[in-house]
């Protein structure tokens, strides 16, 4: 830009150069007559205060492309509708019309044989060489969009199945160890002694012990609740475990306790096959649950067929493969019901799961007041999670069957398994067995339509008006179902519980939960050694 006054002071000229010249942006012509010199410092001083504005307006039309302009009227036609603050709404038009297409795909079938490429550089690529339209672009994202939703949802269930059979099997170490123990039954008299010895024996019905019952058929899981029970006890010699466990498992959890003693604490290992109770006449309708075919085929069948995939969830089908564990037609699961009858001399017992952890002195529980009632347990309905502790009736029953909606209310709080404190006696003087057995029945009947998840439904009836909620402190639960637990919350809680399919003693497990497990499992052990438990 250039700034010229004619020799004679007649004219002024402002000019701006380009690619054929210089262009006059502004021309100013003085009359003949004189010009004071007064006059001519002003005009200089009010051009010296407009020249830098043209020169950056000039500047923002040459940088766009504008300075083809060759005349000042095309100029002021570019730079008019900016200097007046209004701004070329052509890309929100644009916008708009891409919008409106794309409802409009959204309404539309696809086309068939739509040919999708399998990656968006390769779509990209695709557009630049067959100029695709707007349309067919919304329609191939469209495509391309609902297959990977497709295929992410069907890789989630499969993740679950996968989960399902993992948590569903027995692992190799700790089959090993079950195999090796039975061995070591048959041929080692010490693992063959009896438990507990005959000087003992009398503790066994002592109720100032406090007693601890556990019915499995995992030796390691009750390896880990015994010992973390007894280690965690400000008073160990005054805990008597009665361990329950299946005849296909009883020498190897027998030759686990004659072999490795948790002193002074006392331990009891019984078959079902020992109790003269368990019989088919008083046990009828579980014998029914384990042979009926329609019952073994829901737990042990196809888990896919039958199940519409398009319309249920990932979550809802995890729920649906969760309530179809085989353990929840296992005997060893049903038991607790029958602990007044199995242990006929005891006034109280604490019945726990094999997968939880005692990281505190349990001495205090024989102490709370269950005011008469018979279940002392952690209510779950008063959580923030989804998962666990945000449990009422409405979340295990079918309230569409005539008879769940008739008995029962769907917005009573549930409670949790796991870690009871019974009060036998009180639970002598109840219907509750016959009212567990009543309600299994209908459920069979019904085709279990009226309930799926294991044994927990036909409890919630049964100890309905007799359960006494506890401190929340006592039980925690949870950590087989979410990755995400508070983990200051696992190291206050005196009893930890691995309910869900991510157990600790499976590789599926969470690992930064794992050695809270871990932790009371004996690695110097020959049988956990030479067994590779939990090796990767």
């Amino acid at each position: 830009m250039q700034l010229h006054i004619s020799p004679s002071m007649r004219s002024i000229t402002i000019s701006s150069s380009s690619s054929n010249g210089f262009i006059d942006l502004m021309k100013i012509k003085v009359a003949a007559r004189h010009i004071s010199y007064r006059t001519l410092f002003h005009t200089i001083l009010i051009l010296a205060f407009l020249l830098p504005f043209v020169f950056i307006l000039t500047a923002l039309v040459t940088l766009e492309g504008v300075n083809k302009c060759s005349s000042f009227d095309c100029l002021g036609r570019r730079l008019g509708p900016r200097l007046l603050g209004r701004v070329d709404d052509s890309g929100q038009r644009l916008v708009k019309d891409f919008y409106k297409i794309l409802n409009q795909v959204n309404n539309e079938e696809i086309p068939d044989g739509l040919k999708l490429p399998d990656s968006y550089n390769q779509l990209v690529s695709e557009m630049k060489s067959n100029q695709y339209d707007a349309k067919t672009f919304a329609f191939m994202l469209r495509a391309m969009m609902e297959k990977f939703e497709r295929e992410i949802r069907e890789s989630k269930f499969s993740e679950l199945m996968n989960k399902h059979f993992a948590a569903s099997s027995i692992p190799k170490g700790i089959h090993c160890l079950s195999l090796r123990l039975t061995d070591e039954y048959s041929s080692n008299a010490h693992a063959r002694k009896q438990l507990p010895s005959p000087e003992l024996l009398p503790l066994l019905s002592d109720n100032s012990y406090h007693h601890f019952v556990l019915s499995t058929d995992n030796i390691l899981a009750a390896s880990v609740v015994v010992t973390s029970t007894v280690q965690s006890s400000l008073k160990p010699e005054k805990i008597v475990f009665h361990v329950i466990t299946d005849k296909k498992t009883y020498a190897g959890m027998h030759s686990w306790f004659a072999l490795n003693s948790v002193s002074p604490a006392i331990v009891e290992v019984k078959g079902v096959h020992q109790f003269d109770w368990l019989t088919r006449e008083n046990v009828p309708v579980l014998e029914a649950v384990e042979n009926h075919n329609g019952i073994r085929n829901y737990y042990h069948g196809n888990h896919i067929a039958g199940a519409n995939l398009s319309t249920t969830t990932p979550r809802m089908f995890a729920s649906k493969l969760q309530a179809r564990s085989p353990k929840y037609i296992s005997l060893l699961n049903h038991l607790r019901i029958y602990l007044p009858e199995l242990f006929p001399n005891l006034d109280k017992v604490v019945f726990l799961d094999d997968d939880v952890v005692i990281q505190g002195d349990l001495s205090p529980l024989w102490e709370i007041d269950l005011e008469g009632k018979v279940n002392g347990a952690v209510e779950t309905c008063k959580g923030e999670d989804e998962w666990v502790m945000s449990k009422h009736f409405k979340n295990y029953f079918n309230f569409s069957h005539p008879l769940i909606a008739k008995n029962l209310d769907p917005s009573e709080c549930a409670w949790a398994y796991g870690m009871n404190i019974f009060d036998l006696r009180a639970w002598r003087k109840t219907n509750i067995r016959e009212t567990y057995h009543s309600w299994l029945k209908e459920n069979l009947k019904s085709n279990l339509t009226m309930w799926k998840l294991g044994t927990l439904p036909p409890a919630l009836i049964a100890f309905k008006g007799h359960v006494r909620p506890i401190d929340p402190s006592w039980h925690m639960l949870g950590l087989g179902y979410q990755n995400k637990t508070n983990i200051e919350s696992v190291k206050k809680a005196a009893v930890i519980h691995y309910n869900g399919q991510s157990k600790p003693w499976l590789q599926i497990g969470f690992e930064h939960l794992r050695p809270f497990w871990t932790k009371y499992v004996n690695y110097s052990n020959d049988f956990v050694r030479n067994c590779h438990i939990l090796e990767s």
